[in-house]
């Protein structure tokens, strides 16, 4: 199911940045797993997506075969999705109907399964905004929620892996920084969020120099919008801006910890790991925006975040634990 959810987080990314995600302008939960067959098909589903403010605006020169790459992207990206549903549900009601789910636990993973349901929902919902309203994306919010659901899966997931790997007891010795480790996961959680926001409003195009934005520290037009809340997810300047605060706060909070733990010889491999995989995210995102974004490295920087969670997500753990 990890393996699964990361090729969903990687090819949702995919989808994303190659500007695919409104290509299937219906959803049909069961009718939808089967792609159009016909030319006669492909036709129908191309004069759909004429009609939406994307096409009109981006591609209004796009041929059919242009099409079709961006729909397979779409729909590869919505048939994962139900393989992903079936994959956890099927073992989960066998399990369950057998009563061999580890006692105690089967709340969790009836969670996980409704979780999953609901991503479907928001995946619909996300893009069913950029059909109305002359909009030519989605909503940056909607993204930034839909990611954030994926990897809040993803998290629940991998946490409840280490509780099998264990054999579901808990040996609990001193705790190692239990705060630190939350906070340093929750920085990691909300810094995606940004990277979310980043990848919705294009942000990452402008601003292409580092460490200052266009010559200053904090940009001009921090706070353009008003109320002021609207800047944290409407003003490019300033999304970007936290984007980049937040990856240092991550540094720091990354650094603090390994330091409290580096004489814990169970905490420190993981510290140290965690430690690097933050400090080689943060030379790509740098790296990524010095070139405007192009769409190999931002997946590559989507990707390691990936990694960057599931390692936060294991300290904080271990944190906890003290082992």
């Amino acid at each position: 199911m990890i393996i699964l959810v990361i090729s969903m987080i990687v090819l949702g990314g995919a989808t994303r940045l190659t500007n695919s995600g409104l290509s299937i302008t219906e959803w049909r939960p069961i009718s939808g797993a089967i792609p159009p067959l016909s030319q006669s098909d492909w036709i129908s589903e191309f004069e759909k997506y004429k009609q939406i403010p994307e096409f009109l605006a981006e591609h209004p020169d796009m041929s059919l075969k242009e099409f079709e790459f961006i729909y397979f992207m779409e729909w590869g990206h919505r048939q994962l999705g139900r393989i992903i549903g079936l994959a956890f549900a099927l073992p989960f009601f066998f399990f369950l109907l057998k009563r061999q789910l580890p006692k105690g636990r089967t709340f969790r993973f009836f969670v996980i399964l409704l979780l999953i349901g609901i991503q479907g929902a928001i995946g619909w919902w996300m893009v069913a905004s950029g059909l109305v309203n002359d909009r030519v994306d989605v909503s940056q919010y909607r993204l930034a929620t839909h990611l954030g659901m994926a990897f809040i899966i993803l998290g629940l997931l991998y946490w409840t892996y280490k509780d099998q790997k264990d054999g579901w007891s808990y040996h609990t010795e001193r705790p190692a920084h239990p705060l630190l480790g939350f906070s340093l996961a929750l920085l990691v959680f909300l810094q995606i969020i940004a990277g979310a926001l980043v990848a919705g409003t294009h942000a990452g195009k402008t601003y292409n120099t580092w460490p200052l934005m266009d010559g200053n520290f904090v940009p001009e037009g921090y706070t353009a919008l008003s109320p002021f809340w609207r800047n944290f997810g409407e003003n490019i300047a300033a999304i970007q801006f936290n984007h980049r605060m937040l990856a240092y706060a991550v540094m720091l909070v990354a650094v603090i910890y390994w330091l409290r733990v580096r004489g814990i010889a169970k905490l420190k491999p993981r510290a140290t790991m965690l430690l690097i995989l933050i400090f080689v995210q943060a030379g790509l995102g740098i790296w990524t925006l010095l070139m405007a974004a192009p769409l190999k490295l931002a997946l590559l920087h989507q990707f390691l975040a990936i990694f960057v969670f599931l390692g936060a997500i294991g300290v904080w753990r271990s944190a906890r634990l003290g082992y």
